[in-house]
Parts: C-alpha cells; structure tokens; sequence
C-alpha cells in the first residue's frame, strides 16, 4: 500500500477529485493548509493596502492506495492539479506499513 500525500491549489481541487474518482479511488483525505516553497509568499491588496504574507493557502490531499495503482492515482493528481504556473504543488509518495479498518478489523487491501 502506498500513502499519496499531494499539496495543490485551492481552485484545482475538484478536477483533482473528478479525476480521481474517474481512476476508481473510494476516498481521501482534504486539509486546507499554508506554506510556501519557491514562492516564497505573496503580495496581496486587501481594503487598498498592500501586504506581504509569506504562507500561501494551499489544499493537502491525503490517499492510501493499493501499490499498483499508486504510479496512476499520482498522475492523474499531476494532470488535474497542473496550471504551468509556479506553486502547483508537489506529490509524495510513501510506503504504508499497516492499514486497519477500524469498525470491522480488516486490514491492509481489505482496509482500503
């Protein structure tokens, strides 16, 4: 099993949630999150005044997998989520050890 851990723009989550619906996946995880990478921040107008703010609102999406779907269930997040502009976001992918269902006890595949 894998954990797809997958930082994108707020604006992209819906195609990134059709497009994996499409693939199959049952469920996943979605946190609104900040930080920064590259960007490091932004400017923004707010009642006509300027401001910097150095963490940028992003959305954490959060997937466990059957391993061979893993490599699909990235790109997919890949394509939706790409605009071509800085801060699309990044994909992690990590390897679960365990998975348990916690209502029935079925674990790892069956867990899922």
């Amino acid at each position: 099993m894998k954990l797809i851990t997958a930082i994108i723009k707020p604006f992209k989550l819906d195609d990134v949630r059709e497009a994996l619906t499409d693939l199959g996946v049952a469920g996943m995880t979605v946190t609104e999150v900040k930080g920064f990478g590259r960007q490091k921040g932004q400017t923004e107008i707010y009642r006509g005044a300027e401001y910097t703010t150095n963490m940028v609102p992003k959305i954490k999406i959060e997937i466990v997998c059957a391993t061979d779907l893993a490599d699909r269930v990235a790109e997919a997040i890949e394509a939706a989520a790409a605009t071509g502009a800085i801060g699309d976001g990044k994909i992690f992918i990590l390897d679960v050890g365990r998975a348990v269902r916690i209502r029935t006890g079925e674990t790892d595949d069956n867990a899922l």
